[in-house]
């Protein structure tokens, strides 16, 4: 259950040391079981709690980032670049990706971080060859892009292709160096297209029915790598038709075990206990 950053403030466990993941929407977030699992493993004495942040609320949530109480931080939809130029200082992943996910302290300053290329990277590495790494296509411009478009480069794609529907100057500027099209457009590019990677929301729980593809475009994804940072559905609408065309699929829950384990490393210096927590996280989805 997550909190309002208010009711979060007026609370106990506000006053015991925590961690938080901060989002808006949040309430779909596996973070906290993932860490609390964690975070009991170890018998740590803290708190993993989920904050509904709003955007009114982003300078005060960086002043209470400063108390000894506050451990550390994960961060979602839609404050990864936001949040990039109000902590102290960016370490090289996070100066690299230009977005953060993670804070962690480091000789009293607050540290932004990202650990979504390590978590994206990690589970796709199995499904790629010298054979299929010629072109990318991704949908979304957020945040998460960022990791995933670094990630390819280190892979060695040839050549990577945004699908935006912000196709405008200013994402066009962000993204100099690749192709960016938008949703009208992107249908050209299929056929010679390796691998798609769905980085927006869409599909996301509670709004399932929805797809970056829609269900008669599906036969443009044929014998691809098709991979959805979306965990919940683990099947999502994109997967489930791609699958249904002869692709490779990916779901986006060993990006989170993955990216989460770094960021719990960078908090406690202690390492993931990844099996119990993915095991956790399936009898998760066996349960709902």
């Amino acid at each position: 259950m997550a909190l309002t950053f208010r009711d979060f403030r007026e609370s106990e466990v506000s006053g015991q040391p925590h961690f938080l993941v901060i989002g808006h929407p949040i309430s779909h977030s596996l973070s906290p079981l993932m860490h609390r699992t964690a975070i009991r493993e170890y018998r740590l004495n803290a708190e993993y709690v989920a904050i509904n942040l709003l955007s009114d609320e982003i300078t005060s949530f960086i002043s209470w980032c400063n108390r000894d109480e506050f451990l550390g931080c994960n961060i979602t939809i839609p404050y990864k670049e936001t949040l990039l130029d109000l902590v102290d200082e960016l370490d090289s992943p996070a100066t690299h990706i230009g977005a953060i996910n993670t804070i962690y302290k480091y000789q009293g300053r607050l540290v932004g971080s990202n650990t979504d290329q390590y978590g994206f990277s990690e589970p796709l590495k199995p499904f790629l060859n010298d054979d299929n790494t010629n072109r990318a296509m991704i949908f979304g411009t957020g945040g998460a892009s960022k990791a995933v478009k670094a990630a390819l480069e280190e892979f060695g794609f040839e050549e990577l292709i945004f699908v935006s529907r912000r196709a405008n100057k200013k994402i066009q500027s962000e993204y100099s160096e690749v192709r960016v099209v938008d949703y009208s457009q992107w249908q050209a590019f299929a056929p010679e297209t390796d691998l798609f990677i769905n980085t927006t929301p869409l599909g996301m729980h509670p709004n399932i029915d929805d797809s970056p593809v829609p269900v008669h475009e599906s036969e443009l994804l044929t014998e691809s790598i098709c991979y959805d940072l979306v965990y919940n559905p683990l099947k999502t609408t994109f997967l489930e038709n791609a699958e249904n065309h002869g692709a490779e699929i990916i779901n986006g829950l060993d990006m989170l075990i993955h990216q989460g384990s770094k960021s719990f490393e960078m908090w406690t210096g202690k390492p993931f206990p990844i099996d119990l927590v993915k095991k956790k996280l399936f009898e998760h989805f066996q349960s709902i």
